[in-house]
């Protein structure tokens, strides 16, 4: 049986160099993670706890989910990552992207369960807003014209006349997109005119909704989200928008704006009742299990680290319902490919 493990070892280790693009499996010594900056610190956290079970620390960079997925779907090879980090689900264009380049066995995990939080300083305004008024102020053209609303007062009478000022993630994030899909959305498809069109014309309803303005109201603010938190915290006007586990991490600093009258708190992300919640993802690359040092170990670190007293709600995250961990628990252990059928 010893035998028999090595050859297979050996195998998989040779067939990584032949798709590697110029790099062996020697050449990496520990598992690779790429992805979002929501899950930074929680990947970060594991990849610590990781290096407990005797193997290297895994390398964790933020880079955004769209990039890091685009790195992860590059190709198979220690020249190329081994998981992605997301918070959204991977779309049926990049998992296309990911075939084309002989990725073609990927392990899906939900690992928990974020919220795209709204945030001000503590001294704010006291602000509540809901997706149409985010969608009326932030669009770069609501409704089908330019947006000229410099103050908030002009979205809704009820909102203070303060100028607009948001800083957000950037285009490349998950959380950019979770912003999309979840909010300016559903404050686009307030008017019925705007869900008449996704029936007619999806693409052009799809850039009516989601296209942000580049005038200096949203101020696109990078990967770091912590430096979102530095700006609002320095600015009692502006709001921030982040991973919720940044805003409860600065209770101190910052309070949650309310999205229809639901505050952005653990309780209501944990049940969905928040608009902004969504799940959080691992994307494992199943070519490489068995030819990088500690990428096993690294996954299964996740599933051990994600329980109502485990490492990551210690670190903000928000645990999924039992049912949830234990299918993925399950996948975790036995790394099968995803079905990708029902991707968006």
């Amino acid at each position: 049986m010893r035998f028999k493990t090595l050859a297979f070892a050996a195998i998989s280790s040779a067939a990584l160099t032949a798709c590697g693009g110029g790099g062996s499996s020697s050449s990496r010594d520990a598992a690779w993670a790429v992805g979002s900056s929501t899950l930074y610190p929680f990947a970060s956290a594991v990849a610590e706890e990781t290096a407990k079970s005797g193997v290297k620390a895994p390398k964790v960079e933020q880079n955004g989910t769209g990039a890091g997925i685009k790195l992860f779907c590059a190709g198979v090879g220690a020249t190329h990552p081994d998981i992605a980090n997301a918070s959204r689900q991977i779309k049926k264009s990049e998992y296309e992207d990911c075939l084309k380049n002989g990725v073609k066995d990927i392990a899906e995990i939900q690992i928990g369960i974020d919220g795209i939080a709204f945030a001000e300083a503590k001294e704010g305004p006291a602000m509540k807003l809901t997706p149409a008024d985010v969608y009326k102020a932030l669009a770069a053209n609501p409704f089908g014209k330019p947006n000229t609303a410099k103050n908030w007062n002009e979205v809704n009478p009820a909102l203070p006349a303060i100028p607009i000022l948001v800083y957000g993630p950037p285009s490349t994030s998950g959380t950019r997109d979770a912003l999309a899909e979840l909010i300016l959305t559903k404050g686009c498809d307030s008017d019925p005119a705007m869900k008449a069109l996704k029936e007619k014309d999806k693409d052009a309803h799809k850039k009516t909704c989601t296209e942000v303005r580049e005038d200096g109201a949203y101020v696109d603010s990078g990967e770091a989200d912590n430096l979102i938190v530095q700006k609002i915290a320095a600015n009692p006007k502006a709001i921030g928008i982040f991973g919720f586990s940044f805003l409860e991490e600065n209770t101190d600093k910052l309070k949650g704006v309310p999205m229809s009258g639901i505050d952005p708190t653990y309780a209501t992300i944990s049940d969905f009742s928040y608009p902004g919640a969504r799940p959080l993802y691992i994307y494992v690359k199943l070519a490489h299990l068995n030819a990088i040092p500690g990428l096993k170990e690294f996954v299964a670190a996740w599933a051990k680290s994600w329980g109502p007293d485990g490492l990551l709600k210690s670190k903000g995250m928000v645990i999924s319902p039992e049912d949830v961990r234990t299918k993925n628990a399950e996948l975790a252990a036995k790394l099968s490919p995803m079905d990708a059928s029902g991707l968006k």
